[in-house]
C-alpha cells in the first residue's frame, strides 16, 4: 500500500462496537469487492469493501470476515479468511498477506487461508443462529452491478434456508457515522495532502492552461505525498463548465476573465477528503464574480455554524436555503414575486442553488448515513453551498469538511485559504526558486 499502515487498535476498536450490536448467537459475514473488469484481460484498481475494511484493515481482494460473539468454538469469535498467494502470484500480481501480517494489520489472531477455509465457514454458519449480511444501502444509489456480497447472499440463502438473515448496514450506518480519535487523525491527514494540492494549483493557474493539467497538478501532489488517489473523480471546470454540477470532461482551456471550479479531495488509507474552491483564471476577480463569490462564502459560514448536535438534514437544507434565498435576492437573480408566485416543493432558489448543502463524509466521499437521524457529536459533514448562474457563464462552489462537536462546529478545512482577497494575493504572489 502506498500509505502508512493504520493503528490496529482502530480496527479493533470497531469491531468490538459493531458485535455490541449483534443478536445472541448471530455471526455477520462480510466480503471484499470484486476486482472489478476494465477490458479485455484487465481490471479497474482495487478498492476495499467498506465495511470489511473498517472492521478489519485488510485491503486485499478475496478476502472475508467472519464475526461471531459468544462462538462456542474456540478462539473464532474473530475469524479472517485471505487469498493464498503462490510464486506464479507473486511474480505476475506481487505480495499478497501472509497469515502474520494479516494478523498485525487487523490485530485479528484466527486466519485461514481461502482454500482451507470452507469446513470451518460451514461449522461457524451452523453454529450460529442467524446470519448478519453486509449490502450497500445507500438510499439513492441504484446499480447494476451485483456485488460479491450480493451474490453471496444467494448461495447463503439457498445452502442455509433455516437461518434467519440479519442486515449488518444499519447497524454500520449508527456506528460508522461517529468518527473516533484514530479516523479524524486519518481524515485530517487527507485533508493537509488536498491542501498541498490546492497550494500547488494557485501557483499554476493562469489564461491558457487546460483543465486537465490542472488535474494532472493535483494528482501529482496526492500520489507524491502517498495518497491512493483521488477520493472521487476531481471537477476542473472553467467558464460555464462549473454551472454542470458533476462536470468531469476536465478538456477545456482556462480562459482569461473566467472562473475556475475545482472539487477534489485525496483519498489516504481509504479515507476521503472533500474540497471545492472556486479561483479566478487570470488571479483577480470582477466585481460580478466577487459579489456572487461573497454570497457563496456568508452562506457556507452561515451553514457551518448549523452543523450542531441535534440538527435534522432536511430542516438544515431548508434553513440553509432560507438564508441563500436572501443573498439571490441582493444579487438581483430573484425578486420578490418570484418567491411569492414559487412551486413550496422547488423554491425559488433552487433554480440557482439546486443541490444539497452538506453530506456525511468518512471511508467514502458520500459516508453512509441514515438522512432521518439527528447530528451527534463525531459526525463529519461537507459543508458546499453554490450559485449557478450560466446565463452569465459563473459557477461558484465552495467546500470545507466539518466535525460536529458539543462545543459547536470544528473546520477541518482552516487552514485552506477561502477568503477571496487572499486567494487573490496568493495567486500573484511571484515564487521565487
Amino acid at each position: 500500500m502506498k500509505y502508512k499502515a493504520l493503528n490496529v487498535e482502530l480496527f479493533q476498536h470497531n469491531r468490538r462496537r459493531f458485535t455490541s450490536e449483534l443478536l445472541p448467537g448471530t455471526v455477520a459475514i462480510f466480503n471484499s469487492n470484486d476486482m472489478m473488469p476494465r477490458s479485455g484481460d484487465t481490471c479497474f484498481p482495487f478498492r476495499q469493501n467498506t465495511g470489511l475494511f473498517w472492521l478489519s484493515g485488510i485491503d486485499q481482494e478475496e478476502s472475508m470476515l467472519f464475526l461471531f460473539p459468544g462462538c462456542p468454538k474456540e478462539k473464532h469469535e474473530e475469524v479472517l479468511f485471505i487469498k493464498r498467494t503462490n510464486e506464479h502470484i507473486a511474480v505476475w500480481d506481487g505480495h499478497k498477506y501472509t497469515k502474520d501480517e494479516a494478523r498485525v494489520v487487523s490485530g485479528i489472531q484466527k486466519v485461514y487461508f481461502l482454500d482451507e477455509g470452507e469446513v470451518v465457514m460451514r461449522e461457524l454458519i451452523n453454529l450460529s443462529t442467524g446470519i448478519y449480511l453486509n449490502f450497500n444501502e445507500h438510499d439513492k444509489f441504484i446499480t447494476a452491478v451485483e456485488s460479491c456480497d450480493q451474490r453471496y447472499a444467494k448461495l447463503i440463502r439457498s445452502t442455509y434456508p433455516g437461518h434467519t438473515i440479519y442486515r449488518s448496514q444499519p447497524i454500520l450506518k449508527k456506528l460508522q457515522t461517529i468518527k473516533n480519535t484514530w479516523e479524524i487523525a486519518t481524515i485530517q491527514h487527507s485533508i493537509d495532502i488536498t491542501q498541498k494540492a490546492f497550494d500547488r494549483v494557485l501557483k499554476f493557474v493562469q489564461p491558457g492552461v487546460w483543465e486537465y493539467e490542472v488535474e494532472a497538478e493535483i494528482t501529482h501532489e496526492f500520489l507524491r505525498n502517498r495518497a491512493t488517489g483521488h477520493a472521487y473523480n476531481p471537477i476542473i471546470a472553467s467558464g460555464k463548465s462549473a454551472c454542470v454540477l458533476h462536470y468531469i470532461e476536465n478538456d477545456k482551456e482556462c480562459k482569461d476573465g473566467d472562473l475556475l471550479l475545482m472539487d477534489f479531495g485525496s483519498e489516504y488509507a481509504n479515507y476521503a477528503a472533500d474540497l471545492t474552491r472556486t479561483i479566478p483564471v487570470n488571479g483577480r476577480f470582477t466585481d460580478r464574480q466577487r459579489a456572487v463569490y461573497n454570497a457563496v462564502l456568508r452562506t457556507l459560514k452561515e451553514a457551518r455554524n448549523m452543523l450542531v448536535p441535534g440538527t435534522l438534514l432536511e430542516e438544515y437544507n431548508k434553513e440553509v436555503g432560507l438564508y441563500m434565498q436572501s443573498e439571490l435576492l441582493d444579487l438581483g437573480l430573484i425578486s420578490k414575486k418570484d418567491i411569492e408566485d414559487q412551486n413550496p416543493d422547488w423554491p425559488a432558489y433552487k433554480k440557482y442553488f439546486m443541490h444539497g448543502t452538506s453530506h456525511h463524509m468518512g471511508l467514502d466521499v458520500h459516508d453512509l448515513s441514515h438522512r432521518y437521524d439527528p447530528f451527534r457529536a463525531g459526525m463529519i459533514f461537507t459543508c458546499e453551498p453554490g450559485i449557478y448562474i450560466p446565463e452569465e457563464g459563473i459557477g461558484v462552489r465552495l467546500e470545507n469538511d466539518i466535525l460536529v462537536t458539543d462545543e459547536g462546529a470544528i473546520d477541518l478545512f482552516s487552514n485552506i485559504p477561502i477568503e477571496l482577497e487572499e486567494i487573490e494575493e496568493l495567486m500573484n504572489t511571484i515564487v521565487l526558486f
